[in-house]
């Protein structure tokens, strides 16, 4: 024995290296029968695999300029964090977009912009600026409710995001006077930490559903009831990552807390299905969305990608008919993708939010009932910019939900549907998330959103305009290419935004109905 292990401690180190690769080249070429490349050529091809498993991050670090990665370019990441931290977000020597491109936007400058006069509430916050719209007015509904910021959280859910993301991004909402959506997974413990609230759901009903999997008024009401921060709710018909194809969230994300906030089993994949049971068709919906509003005495909306619009059409005529339907509808983009879903889907089905949106607020607008709806905005628009030309064709409020990602520490790895997040947003992982603080990520998203609502001021400013809402579609050019060179958005789709009834700045914040004034809780978390 004593012979074998002097032997062994004879052989050198670079030997024993050659004896693992030659073990490796044995395995490759006599016993494995998966892989063709690592058969033909041993030890070479695990190499050409490592280096396929890493190709996303040395092209995010290494390949790609500023301006070419998608779905957010390094620039636009920039900004976000450098926002959030409240570092410098400048760009020096001039732009290096191509602004001669095909569908690049132009915002038109007043000669003389809007001067703040004194005692203005811009002059004392300058990132004051909530909804010029109220939920729930035009149809009477109980608790109407004013969003306190033109920016807020989508729709993503505890489950699809870890705890520790949740909770500061309802700290960080709660300290910048906006509202966070649920998202289809239920209200957590992480969503109630004081911000306003638009409690969410979809086909599964999660958090409202009985033992069956269907919806429950009772349920529903009891929540309502149980948590006054819930200023809203919102029916999830398709969402932009997957319409017409229900949710996944995998099993192995699912621990016990998620599986009793959802009302699902421990460990098993949870499949939402793709239509609702509790409506099948226009006239179905409208009365669910009524009950629900009865009942509840909370605003109600619904959230949608778009593609087909006769169902639209029916809907706005029956809401002229009627005189009812949701209160606020939220236009979600092909291009949103906080939502695993498969490239079919995620890459061609639905369109992007500036055709979809085009074609929704059209339908509303000729049946005269635009006024009555508020507009919210989802798909890539947390920029000032992408903000201004969205509110000058129609939108009253931005939801964001990857830019809000990634002010709370995002890097776009793009592996949320793997449990494996490095930065501990999209994982259930006890471990990854710990690197999550919440008192600094929640500030960084506070920071973030009032970053975006104070250059939108400005933008809006520039225009000679007090508030976003009245930007026109003759306040935007597009770029059209070849001999059209640019037109304004109202030449370009077709349609001239309603003007929004807009009093003040000043009028808002009077408002009894204005969101985002918890100002206890907002100076405990400060």
């Amino acid at each position: 024995m004593e012979a074998v292990l002097d032997f062994l401690g004879s052989i050198p180190w670079w030997a024993w290296i050659l004896i693992a690769l030659a073990l490796v080249a044995v395995r490759d070429v006599f016993f494995q029968k998966k892989h063709t490349i690592s058969h033909n050529f041993p030890i070479i091809g695990h190499i050409r695999y490592m280096l396929e498993s890493i190709g996303p991050e040395l092209r995010q670090y290494l390949v790609a300029n500023n301006r070419e990665e998608l779905p957010f370019n390094r620039i636009e990441r920039g900004w976000i964090y450098a926002s959030a931290k409240n570092e410098n977000n400048y760009e020096g020597f001039g732009t290096d977009k191509d602004i001669y491109s095909h569908q690049y936007y132009f915002i038109n400058n007043a000669m003389i912009p809007y001067k703040l006069e004194k005692g203005h509430p811009n002059m004392e916050d300058k990132c004051f600026l909530p909804s010029a719209k109220i939920m729930g007015a035009y149809n009477k509904r109980r608790k109407p409710y004013r969003p306190g910021s033109v920016i807020n959280i989508s729709a993503m859910s505890f489950g699809s995001l870890s705890a520790k993301a949740v909770e500061s991004m309802n700290i960080g909402a709660l300290k910048a006077g906006a509202y966070h959506n649920t998202g289809e997974g239920g209200l957590s413990p992480y969503h109630s930490n004081g911000a306003d609230v638009v409690f969410h759901f979809g086909t599964g009903y999660f958090g409202v559903r009985d033992e069956n999997g269907n919806f429950s008024m009772e349920k529903l009401k009891k929540l309502v009831e149980e948590k006054p921060f819930i200023k809203a709710i919102e029916v999830k018909l398709s969402q932009g990552a997957k319409p017409g194809k229900g949710g996944v969230l995998p099993g192995k994300k699912i621990t016990k807390e998620i599986a009793e906030i959802r009302g699902v089993e421990i460990g098993k994949d949870v499949l939402s299905p793709a239509y609702h049971t509790a409506f099948s068709t226009i006239p179905e919906l409208m009365d669910f969305v009524e009950r629900i509003a009865e009942e509840t005495g909370l605003p109600v909306g619904i959230k949608a990608a778009i593609g087909k619009l006769d169902q639209w059409k029916e809907l706005a005529g029956l809401m002229k008919e009627t005189n009812r339907g949701p209160d606020f509808i939220t236009i979600d983009g092909g291009e949103g993708g906080t939502g695993a879903a498969p490239p079919s889907f995620a890459d061609h089905v639905s369109l992007p939010w500036v055709f979809g949106f085009r074609d929704i607020y059209r339908v509303f607008k000729d049946e005269g009932i635009s006024d009555r709806v508020v507009f919210i905005a989802s798909g890539k628009l947390g920029f000032p910019a992408k903000a201004a030309m969205a509110f000058a064709m129609g939108a009253d409020c931005i939801n964001v939900a990857r830019e809000a990602m990634m002010s709370i520490g995002c890097i776009q790895a793009q592996i949320c549907h793997t449990n494996r997040c490095p930065a501990g947003v999209a994982t259930q992982n006890k471990w990854l998330q710990r690197g999550i603080n919440i008192p600094l990520k929640s500030d960084r998203l506070n920071q973030y959103f009032k970053t975006f609502r104070k250059e939108l001021l400005e933008i809006t400013h520039a225009c000679g305009y007090e508030h976003p809402c009245q930007l026109t579609m003759d306040d935007v050019d597009v770029s059209l290419g070849d001999k059209n060179l640019t037109q304004t958005l109202a030449h370009t789709y077709g349609y001239n935004k309603v003007k929004v009834p807009f009093d003040s700045m000043q009028h808002l914040q009077d408002c009894i109905y204005l969101g985002g004034k918890n100002k206890e809780l907002m100076e405990k978390c400060s």
